[in-house]
C-alpha cells in the first residue's frame, strides 16, 4: 500500500547542514569521507553480515554518493538506491557509470516513502537514521519490516549513543574533539555541533525497543559509545 502524505507528515525531505543540491559541495564531502572511511572494504563487510545469493534485491536507504549501491550492484542482482537528495543522487548516479553499474535503480525516496508495493532481500542504511526524529523512526522501522520478505535482513548503522546520560556533556565534547582531529578543520566540528544540537541521534535502548516491538530479531554487531551497528531478520 503506497503511504498517503498527510500534513502532520514529516517531511524527511528537509535539509539540514551542507547545501547537497550543490555538486561542489557533494564533491568535497564525498572526497573527505574517503579520507578516512574505506568504503570498499565497508560494503564487502556489510554484504558479508547479510550472506544472501547473488539473487538478492537489496535497498539501500540513504545512499548519498552512492559507494554501497554500487559495490552491491556487483555481487547482487539488483540495488534499489533511496536518498532524499537529489543532489547526492545525480552524483551518485554519474559515479555508477564509471564502473558500468547497469542493475541499480537511484529513486528520490527516504524511509517514510518507502512502501510495500515491493519486497527486498535486504534493507541497508547506514548513516541516515538519525535524520529522523524517535517517533518517525518507529514508522521507519515499521516501512522497512512490511518491505522486507520473510526472513528478510537489515542492516542498520548510525551515530546511536549508550554512554550514561549524567555525563553527557563530558563525552559529547571529547567526540566532537576527535571528530576535528581526526577528520580536520573547523568544517567539520561545525557538522559535528549541528548533528548534536539539531540531528535526531538517539540512545542503544530507544533503537533496541523499536526493532523489538516492529517484529525484528536483532543482534549487536558493534556498539561504542557513539555508534551502533544491528543486524537484524524480519520473522
Amino acid at each position: 500500500m503506497s503511504t498517503i502524505m498527510q500534513p502532520w507528515y514529516y517531511d524527511e525531505f528537509q535539509q539540514t547542514g551542507l547545501d547537497y543540491s550543490d555538486a561542489l559541495n557533494v564533491e568535497t564531502y564525498d572526497k573527505q569521507m574517503q579520507r578516512f572511511r574505506d568504503y570498499k572494504k565497508e560494503a564487502e563487510t556489510i554484504m558479508k553480515f547479510l550472506d544472501l545469493t547473488p539473487k538478492a534485491h537489496v535497498l539501500e536507504i540513504g545512499t548519498g554518493t552512492g559507494h554501497f549501491a554500487i559495490e552491491a550492484a556487483g555481487v547482487y542482482k539488483m540495488v534499489t538506491a533511496f536518498d532524499t537528495s537529489k543532489g547526492m543522487l545525480e552524483y551518485a548516479k554519474q559515479k555508477a557509470k564509471q564502473y558500468a553499474r547497469t542493475n541499480i535503480k537511484w529513486i528520490n525516496k527516504g524511509f517514510l516513502s518507502l512502501d510495500d508495493t515491493k519486497k527486498y532481500d535486504a534493507v541497508v542504511t547506514n548513516m541516515a537514521l538519525h535524520h529522523l526524529p524517535d517517533f518517525w523512526k518507529a514508522v521507519a522501522f515499521n516501512n522497512i519490516y512490511r518491505s522486507l520478505k520473510q526472513k528478510g535482513k537489515l542492516y542498520l548503522g548510525d551515530v546511536i549513543f549508550s554512554f550514561d546520560p549524567s555525563c553527557y556533556r563530558e563525552k559529547i565534547e571529547v567526540w566532537m574533539k576527535d571528530i576535528t582531529e581526526l577528520l580536520g578543520g573547523k568544517k567539520m566540528k561545525k557538522e559535528a555541533v549541528m548533528h548534536i544540537s539539531e540531528e535526531y541521534s538517539t540512545y542503544d535502548w530507544v533503537i533496541e525497543k523499536l526493532l523489538h516491538i516492529s517484529g525484528f530479531r536483532y543482534k549487536i554487531i558493534h556498539k561504542d559509545n557513539f555508534k551502533a551497528v544491528y543486524l537484524a531478520v524480519k520473522d
